[in-house]
């Protein structure tokens, strides 16, 4: 009868709303895929002429997700991550991986990277070098000081100037200080040492006797005060630099500190032409220990981490998964998903590999739901829903007809 048919179509365009009422709500919800009713006829099995067969009404078959890319939300939080593409957060949950667009972190009470639930996100580790690994576990960001870092080189590219006249031979220290007259032009750095203290290095560059030693120069090493080494480099006639190809120094910076310490002085980038001193680079790999200050992700995942002594560090790189089907996942709520055997089983990769998207960090993926859509969707329901209630109306009047014959 058709009282059955426009129930099933009363009930259908409930359901309808029922999901797009879900998709309203959650219009504002971070990582959120909206949903679609999808509606099947149905008709009795039957052995009569197909051109005679009646509907017996409709089903809801299916609230199939919609994946596509929601708008990107710029934040202030360094551990916000939105992904512009495709892909899933994968994250451990009790035990269990669990897969998400919400890309809302912060850090647990043990430095775990973690979501709201408590969800630990996963990345690849990297090793002690910042090497990447490919062991993939939950992601957790070590408060510990990061060591000192000892000078083990010191490396310039300086100009010295070819019209200079000898001062070598009135070369002399007086109160850990070079008289005047005993060189043409120096330049200063910070070097550490072991305890990641610092220490003034300077180094005095003194003219030979152009008569007897062309295009060479005396390097003087000063560190505190306290000359360390002298050291003659020669160029060449172009002005090029010769030899040697580093200077070693050795030293014993004391207060406890690794005594004998040992690094090199690699001048071989310096030039001699005739046009004024210049320190065109000066550089030394050591520094002092650092307190961690924040983290930053790169669009490829990778997490480095900053210290108070200017150094960032390689911790790891977040890990994205996909699916052959992603409308086969169950969402378990929370804006999360499991894999299920329709889904297939996930891929997962680096992002922007294996068809991934990329991360943007300071960011959040909005919800997909167009809100303007909804609402014409909602009319269409309502009106669904209306008709359907005037079949039954139109059924029981036929039906009141049929009693009241006499």
């Amino acid at each position: 009868m058709g009282f059955n048919t426009a129930l099933s179509g009363i009930q259908a365009a409930s359901s309808d709303l029922g999901v797009i009422g879900n998709n309203i709500a959650n219009s504002a919800t971070t990582g959120f895929k909206s949903s679609r009713a999808e509606f099947a006829d149905v008709y009795a099995a039957s052995n009569g002429a197909a051109s005679t067969t009646v509907g017996q009404g409709v089903r809801m078959q299916n609230a199939a997700q919609q994946f596509s890319q929601g708008g990107i939300n710029f934040t202030d939080n360094p551990l916000d991550m939105a992904i512009s593409g495709e892909g899933f957060f994968q994250l451990e949950a009790n035990g269990s991986q669990i897969y998400s667009r919400s890309g809302a972190f912060k850090l647990d009470a043990n430095g775990f990277v973690v979501n709201n639930e408590g969800y630990s996100l996963m990345a690849r580790q990297a090793d002690t070098n910042g090497a990447i690994t490919g062991a993939i576990a939950p992601l957790q960001l070590n408060n510990a000081y990061l060591d000192a870092n000892p000078t083990a080189a010191v490396n310039g590219g300086i100009n010295f100037d070819a019209r200079e006249a000898e001062t070598d031979s009135s070369w002399s220290l007086v109160a850990g200080v070079p008289a005047t007259a005993g060189y043409n032009s120096s330049t200063t750095t910070t070097i550490y040492d072991s305890l990641g203290n610092d220490h003034t290095i300077s180094m005095y560059f003194s003219k030979l006797d152009p008569a007897t030693n062309p295009n060479e120069w005396n390097v003087r090493t000063i560190i505190d005060g306290t000359l360390q080494d002298t050291t003659a480099v020669t160029f060449n006639s172009d002005g090029s630099f010769n030899s040697p190809s580093s200077i070693p120094i050795t030293w014993n910076p004391g207060g406890g500190a690794t005594a004998g310490q040992s690094f090199t002085i690699d001048l071989s980038n310096s030039t001699q032409y005739g046009s004024n001193f210049a320190v065109n680079s000066l550089s030394q790999d050591g520094y002092t220990a650092g307190q961690l200050l924040g983290v930053d992700v790169d669009d490829t995942g990778v997490v480095f981490a900053r210290y108070s002594n200017g150094q960032s560090q390689v911790s790891a790189q977040v890990v994205l998964a996909n699916f052959a089907n992603k409308q086969g996942l169950k969402p378990v709520g929370d804006s999360s998903w499991v894999e299920t055997f329709s889904s297939g089983s996930p891929v997962v990769s680096e992002p922007g590999t294996a068809g991934l998207g990329l991360v943007q960090s300071n960011a959040l993926e909005d919800s997909n739901v167009d809100l303007t859509e909804q609402l014409v969707r909602m009319i269409e329901a309502q009106r669904n829903f209306q008709a359907n209630a005037q079949t039954i109306q139109a059924e029981d009047t036929i039906t009141q007809t049929i009693i009241n014959l006499r």
